[in-house]
């Protein structure tokens, strides 16, 4: 049960109150890998890593440093890479968190049980804490923002506050075409979103383990589609996937911070959310 009072939106800036660790499986690597989040006075989120000397400096993540890799989001920090980044990313995001250092050992985030859910469990446990300096701000749009990727479109439009309108269209019966339309707030977030796991389907699982991909995926950290049933229900939300793909979207575009406006994805991808997280990123006033 979560006992925090989230912050009312996305505009004060926040930092845990106390450090917190999470280990347990990479998704892709199969590794042992664990993450401690730590309060940091600096706003954005920082990675440092675990056996790096005390006194090294941490890596302060920005849009650029983003790879479109294969089914999950990478990170390029140097000479190292940490992928998997978009669940954790979300919670710290989603849950209004503006200054975080992480402290990483391995070469991915744990997955966990395959949504967003352990990250928020672990920051309720940490606690809130008014940071010390301002959060950065988001990119403030003018005129919308449109990206394709073959039959795949994101559009972002100006508007109040940070809206997300999340539409998948899949031929397995299980999924079908599912919408969901959200104005993003963190107690939302952590009621509507943050619970929904990442999803694949029986007849890939074969091909990608043989490509080294979902090394560590299981039945208790991802939900099987095999066509018209889910091999492993029940299901959190009657339209977890769609909620899964908002998961992952609002990770992709933490990094570049919440823009005020209504984002649209059709059948999104990371790659497709990378595309508007560029784009974005050359109107925000944040560093790159």
């Amino acid at each position: 049960i979560l006992m925090a009072t989230w912050p009312a939106d996305y505009n004060g800036s926040w930092t845990l109150a106390s450090p917190v660790a999470r280990s347990g499986v990479g998704l892709h690597s199969g590794a042992s890998v664990s993450v401690t989040l730590r309060p940091s006075e600096r706003a954005g989120y920082h990675v440092r890593w675990a056996e790096a000397p005390a006194s090294s400096e941490p890596v302060t993540l920005s849009p650029a440093q983003v790879r479109d890799s294969q089914l999950c989001t990478t990170l390029d920090l140097g000479e190292r890479r940490l992928a998997t980044v978009e669940h954790l990313l979300a919670a710290l995001a989603g849950t209004g968190l503006s200054h975080v250092e992480l402290e990483v050992s391995g070469p991915e985030v744990p997955l966990l049980d395959g949504s967003a859910l352990g990250w928020v469990e672990a920051i309720d446990a940490a606690g809130f804490a008014p940071a010390a300096t301002s959060r950065r701000p988001g990119p403030r749009l003018t005129a919308p923002i449109t990206r394709h990727r073959g039959s795949s479109v994101i559009t972002a439009t100006p508007a109040e506050g940070f809206q997300v309108v999340g539409v998948i269209d899949f031929p397995q019966v299980a999924i079908g075409r599912q919408q969901l339309a959200i104005s993003l707030t963190p107690e939302r977030f952590v009621e509507e979103i943050a619970p929904a796991r990442t999803f694949g389907f029986r007849e890939q699982v074969d091909q990608l383990r043989a490509a080294g991909l979902i090394q560590g995926g299981a039945l208790d950290n991802a939900l099987v589609c095999d066509g018209e049933h889910w091999l492993n229900p029940p299901l959190r939300f009657v339209d977890e996937p769609v909620r899964h793909k908002l998961l992952d979207l609002i990770g992709d575009l933490a990094l570049v911070g919440f823009p005020q406006a209504q984002v649209l994805v059709y059948r999104g991808s990371h790659g497709l959310h990378t595309d508007l997280a560029a784009a974005l990123a050359d109107l925000s006033p944040s560093p790159r």
